[in-house]
């Protein structure tokens, strides 16, 4: 059964946390889908993970393309990702329910902590996955490093 990671952005935006996990799941030979809930928020990420991170190039495209198997990292807004995804990275607060998360190595919540709505959702995903069983841990960056906050 995997475990589910949230991430608490408070220092850092997104397009800036999500390239450093991405590259941490591909170093544990995962494959990853990143889950959103808007096409045209997607193309905003595929645009910055374009740039590359710090390390390197990060490997991977969007859904509905002809390659979508073969991609390491696939940005998309479905719950079946086409590259057989090992590792789902949840943002903008997209969907995730504990059978998926049983299938899965790590999925991981990115929320934005400047966002009470964001906060919120995360708060309902974390008592409603940790009800039905999901190990799961809450990572803040407020004291700005990262740290472990709760474990469930």
């Amino acid at each position: 059964m995997g475990a589910v990671y949230f991430y608490h952005l408070t220092r850092q935006p997104l397009e800036h946390t999500l390239p450093v996990l991405l590259d941490k799941a591909r170093q544990a030979r995962w494959k990853i889908a990143v889950r959103g809930t808007d096409p045209a928020r997607l193309d905003w990420l595929d645009e910055r993970l374009w740039l590359g991170s710090e390390d390197g190039f990060l490997p991977h495209g969007r859904d509905g393309g002809p390659h979508d198997a073969d991609q390491p990292i696939l940005l998309t807004t479905g719950s079946d990702a086409a590259n057989g995804a090992t590792c789902v990275m949840i943002v903008d607060g997209a969907l995730v329910e504990a059978e998926e998360v049983a299938t899965l190595e790590r999925v991981c919540i990115l929320f934005d902590g400047n966002d009470d709505m964001a906060v919120q959702h995360a708060r309902g995903q974390w008592k409603a996955l940790t009800a039905a069983g999901c190990a799961a841990q809450y990572w803040s960056e407020e004291s700005g490093r990262w740290e472990k906050k709760a474990e469930a």
